[in-house]
This record gives structure tokens, sequence and C-alpha cells, in this order.
């Protein structure tokens, strides 16, 4: 299962531990907890000249999902995994309606900020706010593991596909024209192309083949633009025709579309990988290509630490994934710093409290709740909203502060433990 973080009496990282033996430590009053999530213990005494394990942290960063992996490079264990869920699309459905309440009050005549144009500037590397909290999201988290484990390298996925490779397979350079990786490559791409399913009748969760829209025998070629995903039976079906004359001209069309999707998810990425240099530590990246060759190679199932844990070229032969229980880490932000806020209309009717906490407490702690009586008695754990009165809401229902155990402050983000196993496949 997951290590536990160590740390000596002066907070420098140690090797991560069993929690059998963080326990034991626990038990016998030579450590303490110093945080929950991920889970650390401070040791009540300072560790001279520790002997170290080559730790790397990598990173399979996503639109929705990025996988974190710590793995040690010599023995091929994954001492910790996570997975981090982003709020991108909460952000940006955030800024849409405050566009649109900007506009109706201007368009209205009512009192209204007046838009800016000429006065704003975008500073180079300048990503949209969606985009950004994904790089904030894990820069956070590489700082946090990196201040509580002795990581001394990082592999990166950079890009998703091999963009190079894929708009001219005749490319020189035995390795992209024979090597295991390049149908990898070009799968990788298809599949975020395609959408995971058959082009022609829409299957899914079904076994695909790399079929040309126009046929080689009809002069079609192996360039990327001219290859789509089928079912075996359509693929059968179709035989020497086009897709136009197959009758899906709609597919021949998308798929002369240029790689502008790839440059986009791409993006963030490229951010990442500037903020990732400046951390000093040695730095590796990898495509999704190999990622998907490492994990199948090495018979581990689909999940996004699973995938983090075989970026790179420097992924050991064997992973040792068994027990393991990745930490699910979701991104909710800190709260709204809008003070004045309005219906739906745009019009004023509520000011926020300027207090962020309350009898000791703040929305987004992480607490257990202990009722002994009423209609909710019961242990209760979760995060909380605190209201300005003794009456909390948690868990969809209302508790007394008096009745609360802190757990984890506030940091911007939910925590919970997938609780099933990586099992090889069969």
């Amino acid at each position: 299962m997951s290590k536990v973080f160590v740390l000596d009496t002066n907070r420098k990282p140690l090797n991560p531990c069993h929690p059998a033996k963080a326990r034991r430590l626990l038990t016998e009053g030579k450590a303490a907890v110093l945080r929950r999530y991920p889970f650390t213990i401070i040791l009540k005494r300072e560790v001279e000249n520790p002997i170290l394990k080559p730790l790397r942290l990598k990173i399979d960063p996503g639109s929705k999902i990025t996988g974190l992996a710590i793995v040690n490079d010599v023995t091929g264990e994954v001492e910790f995994a996570a997975e981090i869920q982003h709020r991108g699309q909460q952000i940006k459905k955030a800024l849409d309606s405050r566009r649109s309440l900007r506009r109706g009050r201007r368009n209205r005549k009512l009192r209204y900020r007046a838009p800016r144009f000429l006065n704003r500037k975008r500073r180079e590397g300048w990503l949209p706010p969606s985009l950004e909290s994904r790089v904030d999201n894990v820069m956070t988290w590489v700082n946090r593991l990196s201040r509580v484990c002795p990581i001394t390298a990082i592999s990166q996925e950079l890009v998703r596909f091999d963009t190079q490779m894929m708009q001219n397979p005749e490319i020189n350079g035995v390795e992209y024209q024979q090597g295991e990786l390049a149908g990898y490559e070009v799968r990788e791409y298809l599949l975020e192309k395609f959408g995971r399913k058959c082009v022609y009748c829409g299957q899914d969760s079904i076994s695909l083949e790399i079929e040309h829209i126009v046929p080689r025998i009809k002069g079609g070629s192996n360039r990327v633009s001219n290859l789509t995903l089928a079912c075996s039976s359509c693929n059968s079906a179709k035989g020497s025709l086009t897709a136009m004359e197959f009758g899906y001209p709609e597919i021949q069309k998308m798929a002369k579309m240029p790689l502008r999707d790839a440059a986009s998810v791409n993006s963030a990425r490229w951010a990442l990988f500037g903020q990732l240099k400046d951390t000093g530590l040695e730095l590796e990246v990898g495509t999704g290509g190999r990622t998907k060759f490492n994990r199948v190679t090495r018979g581990l199932a689909k999940s996004h630490w699973a995938d983090a844990a075989c970026v790179g070229a420097s992924t050991p032969e064997a992973l040792h994934v068994e027990n393991i229980y990745p930490l699910l880490i979701k991104a909710m932000g800190h709260g709204k710093r809008q003070r004045c806020r309005t219906d739906r209309y745009g019009f004023t009717n509520r000011h926020a409290p300027r207090a962020k906490r309350f009898m000791g407490f703040q929305t987004g702690d992480i607490v257990k709740a202990i009722v002994p009586m009423g209609n909710n008695t019961g242990v209760h754990v979760g995060r909380i909203a605190i209201r300005f009165r003794p009456s909390f809401r948690l868990n969809e229902i209302d508790v007394h502060p008096k009745y609360l155990i802190p757990i984890h402050q506030s940091d911007g983000y939910d925590y919970a433990e997938r609780r099933c196993r990586n099992s090889p496949v069969a």
C-alpha cells in the first residue's frame, strides 16, 4: 500500500515507511502526526546522515485528472500514488457567467463596470485561467511532495503524441519508421481525435482497428490525416471503398482537419514543463505513446496514476503496484473573492461577510462530527460549510460546532482514498 511520509525533528524528509512502522512509532511516542493528507509523521529526534533512496516523481497531466506517482528507480516499487481532479470547467463557467452579467447591465444602461480593451496586455506565456489552474494544482502538489519526500528527479508526460511523426511518417530514422513506439503514438492520437469509438457504427468499449479512409489501393497514404478507427465488422464491410463511397463523407472531412487539437492539449503541459525546470531537479519527458507502451508491456490496468508510474524511458522493467490505494485529490478552490453577490439578473442583493472563521472553523475544513442524539445521530466525516451561527453544514446535515473534531485544515482540496487495488491485466 502507499507509504507514509516521514520527517525528522528539523523537518528534513526521510525515506517513506510502511504504515505498520509508522503506527508503531506513533504508539511508542517517537513520532507525531504532522499532516493527514498526504499522511505525514514527524519524528521527535534528529536523524544524522540518513541513507536516502533515489525516488522519482512521475506526472501524467490531463485535462480533467492528473496522475501522480512516486517510484523507486532501483526497486521499481511505487511508494505513493494520487490523482488530482481539476476544476478548469468550473472556472470557465464562472467567468462566462460574470461576463454575461456585465454585458447585460451595460445593455440595460444600468450602473456597470466599463469594458476595458486598450489598457490590457497579456504577459509572455499567458494561459487562460482554466488552463492556468491545472498547472497551479500540479505545481502545488509537486512542491508539497518535495517537502515531505526526498525526490531527486521528475518525469513528465510532455505531449500526448509525436505530431512530427504523425504528419510525416516517411521521416528519416529507423525508430520512427519501424520502432515499437510508432504504432502507439498514432493510435493514441486517433483515440483522442475520434472519441475512442468506431467512427462508422459508434460502438465504444470494444477492440478498434486503425484503418485507411482512402484505401492504399486507391492512392491513400499512411499519413495520420488518412487514418481513423473502426471496429472489425465495419472495417471488413468497408473493404476497399473510401469513407465517402461507404456513406460517411463527414469522416473524410473530419480527418483532413489540421492537428490544432494537439496543440491545445499540449499548451498547458509546456507551461508546466517550464515551471518544473525551475525546480532544479533532473527532469525527464516522454510522450503518451511511450507511456501506453510501458503500461501495456508491464501488464498494468488503465488508470491515471498507473499511467503516471509508466511515464518516460526511466520506467523500471518491473513495477510493483500491489495494494496501492491512490489518494484522490479534488481541487475545490479557496472560496469566492467577490464581496458583492447578485441575483440572476445581475442586481446586487447581498454582501458576503469579511470574516472567514467562526468558532475556530472555516469553510473547507475536514472534520469528524460525533452527534450523540437527534435525527443525525452517529459519526459523520467530511468538509464543512460554516455559517455565522452555531449551525454548520456537513454532508447535507446541520451540525453544532461543539460536536466537531478537526481532522485537516482547509487548503483548497478535498480528499478521499480509492479502496480498490490495481491488478495486472490478464
